[in-house]
């Protein structure tokens, strides 16, 4: 037999699960990371990655899912885009593309369209965005990496975007935090990207 005021207590434990839990599934929010190799962890363990570690800090609340593939160019991920949200869903998604056109000296008023196309597929979808950009090796001339550069942060003027830029001249600076082929972070370096965006997440009420 429980004791009246014990059932009392337990009775009132279990209504609060009731009321609380359609909240907590109500609240949750579907990231998806759409991205190349940075955002893909090459060069390491998918579990290494700062996709993964974001994945996991924010369970059960959250769901993260990484549909990053290294290579990508931003024509590639407007071709596959379609079809990651009609089968992903997402609430929100961070679009971190556009690195591999620059390697490849593509010509950025095409990257920028390409872009330009993402955002609108996402925007009459309704779904939450959010743009990172990069920079490229300085070998590329101060010109091309310039434009390159500043076509991410027009682009979430344009779109009123949130927007963080994913270069941080201090990786180029400490030892053990880029990789050999000098452009990918290393594993050393994941935990503090992955900070980074989740603030960045955060301050924006991307989450929320």
């Amino acid at each position: 037999m429980i004791p009246n005021q014990l059932k009392d207590k337990f009775t009132f434990a279990l209504f609060s699960l009731l009321f609380l839990a359609p909240a907590t599934i109500a609240n949750a929010k579907h990231l998806v990371i759409f991205g190349d190799s940075l955002s893909a962890g090459y060069g390491m363990d998918s579990e290494q990655s700062w996709a993964h570690i974001l994945a996991e800090s924010v369970k059960p609340q959250h769901l993260v899912t990484n549909a990053s593939i290294s290579g990508e160019t931003s024509s590639g991920g407007l071709a596959r885009l379609p079809l990651t949200l009609t089968e992903l869903k997402p609430d929100v998604i961070l679009i971190q593309l556009g690195a591999n056109d620059g390697l490849q000296g593509m010509s950025i008023s095409v990257m920028r369209n390409n872009l330009e196309k993402i955002i609108s597929l996402v925007k009459e979808k309704n779904i939450s965005i959010a743009l990172a950009g990069i920079s490229l090796p300085a070998s590329y001339g101060p010109r091309y990496v310039d434009q390159f550069r500043a076509t991410f942060k027009e682009l979430s003027q344009q779109y009123e975007l949130p927007f963080i830029d994913l270069y941080r001249e201090e990786f180029y600076l400490q030892p053990g935090f880029i990789q050999q082929d000098g452009l990918h972070p290393t594993a050393k370096t994941q935990p503090i990207v992955k900070e980074l965006i989740f603030d960045f997440l955060n301050d924006n009420k991307l989450l929320d």
